[in-house]
């Protein structure tokens, strides 16, 4: 359970509804305010833990409401049994932590115990993806070391996903300003953990606020490691709020960038709402929907 705490702890078309004419901002939202037919095209989620405030049961119903199919960051337990009543999946499933990974051999027996458990209840929900994490880096151990200690780690448990039709991903995350150390902070290394590994269940987790803090160039590495994706979060930057323009990607073209490489997986919302969290959520899925 302290491991699920940490990790919930943590990450062309015009907006179409309408603003109040105060401030420039969305209305707050009604669950009876419905906007037209959402085009569907990216299948979108909301991380849990961004809107932790407000019961589950409510936010699949409202969350549905708006276009959305799943929520994300979810451990096994009650909570699957309440997106199951609702219609709705558990797009990523939360496991082990993220400073203490794979990157380092003394982690693997308690992380790849905690991954096992996590693959067999995401199967047996019919639910898609596992996260896992690389871990920090620490003296004495180069990023080279640290990327076959993970691909070694991951081979041991590739087999279980392949026959459970589960994809484990690995989150890229920032090193820069939320998580000093970590050592999956570039594209380029995670998809050459997966390419050691060798199996189209072991995918990336792609989060395109913290890649576009220490990367940058969001769609052109997107295409460029399409291959290697198997799940995305949003957020806008800097700040990790709103994917409006109060921010500086623009995400109708990233979302299009996404649809143009064939993906067919979830993209999660994953931005902490300055505003009302559910009308910062029905916006962002607005902006989302090309």
């Amino acid at each position: 359970m302290a491991i699920l705490r940490e990790i919930a702890a943590r990450k062309d078309n015009p907006v179409s509804e309408s603003t109040d004419k105060a401030n420039g901002t969305p209305e707050k939202f009604d669950s009876d305010d419905q906007a037209g037919a959402p085009k569907g095209n990216i299948k979108q989620s909301a991380s849990r833990w961004c809107y932790n405030k407000t019961p589950l049961d409510e936010l699949c119903v409202k969350g549905k409401a708006m276009g959305l199919l799943g929520i994300d960051l979810l451990g096994p337990g009650p909570d699957f049994d309440v997106l199951k009543k609702h219609g709705m999946v558990c797009t990523m499933v939360n496991c082990s932590g993220i400073a203490e990974g794979l990157n380092d051999r003394a982690n693997h027996a308690e992380c790849l115990a905690a991954i096992r458990e996590a693959i067999e209840a995401t199967a047996e929900a019919g639910f898609p993806n596992v996260i896992c994490f690389s871990g920090n880096r620490r003296e004495g151990l180069t990023d080279e070391q640290g990327q076959d200690n993970c691909a070694e780690a991951l081979k041991q448990i590739a087999g279980l996903a392949e026959r459970k039709n589960v994809t484990l991903c690995m989150e890229l995350l920032n090193s820069k300003r939320n998580h000093k150390g970590y050592m999956c902070d570039r594209t380029a290394w995670g998809a050459g953990v997966c390419k050691k590994v060798g199996s189209e269940r072991v995918k990336l987790l792609y989060d395109i606020y913290h890649m576009q803090i220490d990367e940058g160039d969001v769609i052109a590495t997107i295409g460029e490691y399409k291959d290697y994706i198997g799940h995305y979060h949003t957020g806008g930057v800097p700040g990790r709020n709103e994917i409006d323009d109060t921010q500086e990607l623009y995400y109708p073209a990233i979302m299009r960038a996404i649809l143009e490489t064939g993906y067919e997986g979830y993209v999660a919302h994953e931005f902490v709402p300055k505003r009302d969290p559910l009308t910062s959520l029905r916006q962002a899925i607005e902006i989302c929907d090309v």
